[in-house]
């Protein structure tokens, strides 16, 4: 199996944001280290990190090109050659202040207001970047469960190998894996207590875009480069 690669958004690692979404999944994907599971009330450390394992395997994030394998006859320096040249065609922006949210079964952060900048920035990644992508396998198109998936989406799915592009395209920066009924409001208002004392509500100034790798399947995500969006 190859590596695979994802272009994220990642505050930058010594902002506030980072070291709140770094600490609550419990992983930096800038070091690659794991970090101690934060003080949450009403879950205990090894619970918290049974809640979060899904997205401590990404690493604190916000999706723009969801991972994908590089096409034949791409190579990692293709690829960040391309993520630069994508970049240098975006301006620097600012995000609005991020809030905790239920999203479905688990919580994430999420612009308190539309920014039409970003989804610019996501809609250019997804289509300006595909080419760089090898197709799905059947057994990666079976995890999305397409049976589950609007029409749309599986249109989707099947042209850029992910199903929330577009129309469907709800930036979120995922703090947890799949709560219970009864765990999830507990979740939300211990994640919403914290974020209101770490200083990380502030607006973000987004200033690059993100590849991150990972090596295996049963490894973690880090981020392997930053590309900076254009200043001027």
């Amino acid at each position: 199996m190859t590596a695979r690669y994802a272009v994220y958004l990642a505050p930058p690692p010594d902002s506030f944001l980072w070291s709140f979404g770094s600490r609550v999944v419990g992983y930096d994907a800038a070091t690659g280290c794991d970090l101690p599971a934060p003080d949450l009330s009403g879950f205990d450390g090894e619970t918290w990190r049974r809640l979060t394992a899904e997205p401590r395997r990404y690493g604190f994030h916000g999706t723009l090109k969801a991972p994908f394998r590089l096409a034949g006859g791409m190579a990692e320096a293709d690829l960040i050659s391309a993520v630069d040249a994508f970049a240098g065609g975006h301006h620097t922006f600012e995000l609005a202040a991020l809030e905790v949210t239920a999203l479905g079964s688990f919580v994430a952060l999420v612009p308190g207001m539309p920014t039409p900048a970003l989804s610019a920035l996501a809609e250019g990644a997804v289509e300006e970047l595909d080419g760089l992508r090898a197709p799905l396998t059947p057994a990666e198109v079976a995890r999305r469960r397409p049976d589950d998936l609007s029409a749309r989406q599986r249109e989707h799915l099947a042209r850029y190998g992910y199903p929330y592009v577009f129309e469907d395209f709800r930036f979120h920066m995922t703090l947890t894996g799949p709560l219970s009924d009864d765990q999830r409001p507990h979740a939300f208002n211990a994640l919403s207590d914290a974020y209101a004392v770490a200083s990380a509500h502030l607006p973000v100034a987004v200033a690059d875009v993100c590849v991150f790798r990972q090596e295996q399947p049963d490894e973690r995500f880090r981020i392997l480069h930053r590309a900076l969006l254009r200043t001027s």
